[in-house]
């Protein structure tokens, strides 16, 4: 056995064990393949830490950057209150359509707002709008602009608000300084973390059914 094998084997001893997956999810996983939208989302159990630790924190405003097929959405939804709302952001218009399609399937589409559109183009217009910050942000989009999407990500926080990167191992790209623009964009994302005083941040590798990858969190405290 590969040890791609053995990480694939070991999260579906955790998701069959730990019931991190169920028909709801399966269907919207299953509807965003034969969609051909690409097999990007994140892993099961790896959706569960994201709405636990959105129950942890007490969400009821989450904001997430990147929506695919609304896997992640629909487990970050399942962490708010009757009257929690979830705006995601998601730049292809078919990808949006199936996402709303899976929300509205697992009862959700009465707190989850889809917003079609470039990010970059998008958060402003979050902004300007004057809401509540977000009590959690989860960034989940293209590397390259992570930098930005941080930077936009602390303007609509408050103290408080958890804000989770994902995908900022890329197999190990990240430690390649000429790696392409993707692994770049992490590493100038890291930098901004090491140097920003309004965040205490840390960085976790994961290994499973993604490959090698990690996330990285950062409480705003300032």
């Amino acid at each position: 056995m590969s040890q791609q094998q053995q990480w694939t084997a070991m999260d579906r001893y955790f998701t069959d064990l730990l019931g991190t997956d169920d028909k709801v999810l399966e269907a919207a996983r299953r509807d965003s393949d034969a969609s051909g939208l690409p097999p990007i989302a994140v892993a099961p159990n790896q959706g569960r830490l994201l709405q636990l630790l959105a129950q942890v924190r007490g969400a009821r405003r989450i904001l997430e950057i990147g929506t695919l097929g609304g896997y992640s959405t629909i487990h970050l939804a399942r962490a708010l209150p009757a009257d929690g709302r979830l705006v995601t952001l998601e730049y292809a218009p078919r990808h949006a359509e199936v996402a709303r399609a899976n929300i509205a399937r697992a009862g959700f589409a009465d707190r989850v707002e889809v917003r079609v559109g470039a990010a970059l183009d998008t958060l402003p217009v979050l902004a300007a709008e004057g809401g509540d910050p977000y009590d959690m942000i989860f960034v989940d989009a293209d590397k390259d602009n992570y930098p930005h999407y941080l930077e936009w990500s602390l303007r609509l926080a408050r103290i408080g608000t958890l804000i989770i990167l994902d995908n900022v191992v890329l197999g190990g790209e990240v430690l390649d300084p000429a790696a392409g623009p993707r692994a770049q964009g992490i590493r100038s994302t890291m930098e901004m973390l090491a140097r920003e005083p309004r965040v205490s941040a840390t960085a976790l590798q994961t290994v499973g059914d993604k490959g090698w990858d990690g996330f990285a969190l950062a409480l705003v405290i300032g």
